[in-house]
């Protein structure tokens, strides 16, 4: 879908819906997309089995709130949602958000309500030649869940970019297919449709090793330097203004949800095994999973401005922040973010 359609959709919406602002939440139906599946969205799978949202809305005068949770994941997918208002928020990575930020600059002015969680993304092969992304040769596929959008695909661009030039930075983009996270786990495993590597998220990762021939080659926290947002949420500025409690009630949501995940795993891990998105692993495994230090349940964004300066050195995005405070709501601000 076109930005141009996108917004002249958004423009419908908010006709229908308009009067129905103000500070205390005019709506009394928001549309959260459940994300592409995984740990990474595993906060929203509690606030959604928790009545989170809900509850803090009532406690801020929204008693009759109802949430309807949303089954879309994929970068592109889930911008189109946001921009055409089939959604209220998005949730996905800083790469994808960055883009709707970039491009609703003047506009709708989408920006960052607050991160999810901080984890790395690992690129597995079962392909004897390859080693490091270097020996990718013409034949290899290399499952993402959206080129060019997604944290795997600006990765893989960084990793280019600082290996042979900022002119080659797509060097790689050649080489990703598009799919799930589970269909990638499918095709690496069994070589389907030609896939010889995936880059993947816990606990598709996790599954992927319990494979002898399976090894990981790269990880984002390799070319980042250090622990990035893994998953965040968005929405437009319009939304939020009009909206103010509700907004407030789903950042406390999020901040509640991850605050349980940490206090209680096990139970975590059972909601994830139960929802089916526990990538087929066992209980124990995705309690040992939650544990790993590497894998933090966080709302303050961490290493997103590395990304978007990135984003704008390669011309991916028009507009450099100064700070990544200019990409986030106030309500976030006092984070010690990056």
């Amino acid at each position: 879908m076109t930005l141009t359609r996108s917004f002249i959709l958004v423009v419908v919406v908010a006709a229908v819906i308009g009067g129905c602002g103000g500070s205390s939440g005019g709506v009394r139906e928001i549309r959260i997309p459940k994300g592409a599946g995984g740990v990474g969205f595993l906060p929203l799978l509690v606030m959604e089995k928790r009545g989170l949202v809900e509850k803090h809305a009532r406690a801020a005068g929204v008693p009759d709130l109802r949430v309807e949770w949303i089954e879309l994941g994929g970068p592109s997918v889930l911008n189109d949602a946001l921009l055409s208002g089939a959604a209220d928020f998005a949730a996905a990575g800083p790469p994808a958000f960055l883009t709707l930020w970039d491009r609703t600059t003047g506009s709708l002015e989408v920006k960052g309500v607050a991160a999810m969680t901080s984890l790395p993304m690992y690129l597995n092969t079962r392909a004897e030649h390859l080693r490091t992304l270097d020996d990718v040769r013409e034949t290899d596929r290399i499952a993402v869940t959206a080129p060019k959008v997604s944290i795997p695909a600006l990765v893989m661009q960084m990793y280019a970019a600082e290996r042979y030039g900022a002119a080659e930075a797509t060097r790689f983009d050649r080489y990703t297919v598009t799919m799930t996270h589970p269909d990638g786990v499918i095709g690496l495993l069994s070589g389907a449709a030609g896939i010889t590597a995936h880059f993947t998220s816990p606990p598709f990762h996790q599954r992927e090793r319990k494979d002898p021939l399976v090894r990981t080659i790269m990880t984002t926290d390799d070319v980042m330097g250090g622990a990035t947002t893994f998953t965040m949420l968005s929405t437009t500025t319009k939304f939020r203004n009009d909206n103010q409690a509700i907004y407030r009630a789903v950042l406390q949501a999020l901040e509640e949800a991850n605050a349980t995940i940490v206090a209680d795993r096990r139970a975590a891990a059972d909601l994830l095994q139960a929802s089916g998105a526990g990538g087929g692993l066992s209980a124990d495994d995705l309690v040992a999973l939650l544990t790993d230090p590497q894998i933090a349940f966080t709302t303050t964004p961490q290493n997103v401005k590395t990304y978007a300066d990135f984003m704008h050195r390669i011309g991916s995005i028009r507009t450099r922040p100064v700070a990544w405070t200019d990409m986030f709501f106030p309500e976030i601000h006092s984070a010690s973010g990056s």
